[in-house]
């Protein structure tokens, strides 16, 4: 295990690094790396890591989450309203829809099948997404429309929507029952978790105040806390349940809105965390891919992941109808909310590992998206921002 982990860092920092001078993002190195280091090339990945590989991507979910909420300008994202809450699922609803339309003819998958691949892919990836628009929100671009915290909270929301989907359509897909409920857990379980979060960031904050401790303390409590959420999530078989991610993002936003300076110092460390945990996630879901199975898909799946993101493009500009955003402030918002990284890593080989017939399209079409569309989003937010956003005076 030691051997594997020292891999695993080591050729993943080295191919990310790489990839950086190349102006392409990090994460493709870390793609290349599991690949090869991964059952179906070197196979130097030792087993028992493979085991836990999907707790440990989860962690990385939890800890871009956390910094996100932290992040947060919730004053600003209060400025924009309606569209805001419409980012949080229209833009993945018309990106599920474009795959139940395209997917049965490109790649001859049933509509149920369809749908679970729909659902891996509608989500946004806050791996790409969340570095930027805190970076943005630091330059001061957009900021005074609120654009970096509409696409900030759209994409956090916007994932707990798309994984409750996931979840859903699995549930079908193993003869399980689903009733009128299930659907409606799905703002009940989003509202919950906002509550909850925003209850315990509150708390947090009251403790902190009055008991001093380090920094990386209060990281460890926050992070504990996450994984009991997420635990107490799992372990629910009640028709309404809370979503943990929504929790522990709006951990974050009730920390920093009742301790400011102390969320920034927080952000910071978890943004340390991130190093490690990015290497981890994208690490191992290249290690799960079959480059054998690509060839069989591998045109139809791209053509597939394009069809689809003009659905999604479409859906993005259906919310910012009636916004007095201009046509280069809607165009940045439309790129920005396209790259697939963070839950296509941690929830697309799931189908496979359930034994599902559609397990290995779900997850090759999953890393294809990854590969096509993340350096893609990040060039176009990289290179665009300055030019289409105004700065903030």
């Amino acid at each position: 295990m030691l051997l594997s982990i020292s891999l695993i860092f080591i050729l993943g920092m080295s191919l990310g690094f790489i990839c950086k001078k190349l102006k392409l993002p990090s994460l493709i190195g870390l793609l290349i790396t599991g690949i090869l280091l991964g059952l179906y090339v070197l196979n130097l990945i030792d087993g028992s890591i493979l085991g836990i590989s999907s707790e440990l991507r989860k962690i990385a979910l939890i800890i871009i989450l956390t910094r996100a909420g932290l992040g947060l300008d919730v004053s600003g994202l209060k400025k924009i309203g309606r569209p805001a809450f419409l980012m949080c699922f229209v833009p993945a609803t018309c990106e599920l829809i474009g795959m139940l339309i395209l997917a049965p003819g490109l790649l001859g998958l049933p509509l149920l099948d369809a749908a679970i691949l729909g659902a891996v892919l509608a989500a946004v990836s806050p791996a790409v997404v969340v570095p930027r628009m805190v970076k943005l929100m630091d330059e001061g671009y957009g900021t005074e429309e609120g654009i970096p915290q509409l696409i900030l909270a759209g994409a956090s929301v916007d994932d707990v929507y798309v994984i409750v989907l996931f979840s859903t359509f699995l549930s079908m897909a193993q003869g399980q029952e689903i009733s009128l409920t299930s659907f409606v857990n799905i703002p009940v379980s989003i509202f919950l978790g906002m509550i909850i979060g925003l209850l315990i960031g509150s708390a947090l904050a009251f403790y902190f105040k009055n008991v001093h401790i380090r920094d990386t303390v209060k990281v460890l409590i926050i992070l504990c806390i996450s994984f009991i959420l997420v635990y107490m999530e799992d372990s629910m078989h009640t028709p309404i349940t809370f979503s943990a991610l929504i929790s522990i993002m709006f951990i974050g936003i009730g920390l920093q809105k009742k301790r400011q300076i102390v969320a920034e110092r927080l952000s910071k460390k978890y943004e340390k965390l991130w190093v490690a945990a990015e290497v981890l996630l994208f690490v191992l879901v290249g290690a799960a891919i079959n480059i054998y199975y690509i060839g069989n898909v591998g045109l139809r799946a791209i053509l597939l992941i394009m069809g689809v993101l003009i659905f999604r493009m479409l859906g993005v500009l259906l919310c910012l109808i009636g916004t007095k955003l201009n046509r280069k402030e809607r165009l940045f918002i439309m790129m920005a909310y396209t790259p697939k990284a963070t839950v296509q890593a941690a929830i697309g080989g799931i189908p496979l590992s359930m034994g599902l017939s559609c397990g290995d399209v779900v997850l090759t079409v999953a890393v294809l998206a990854i590969v096509i569309t993340a350096p893609l989003g990040a060039f176009a937010i990289d290179s665009t921002y300055k030019n289409l956003l105004s700065k903030k005076p």
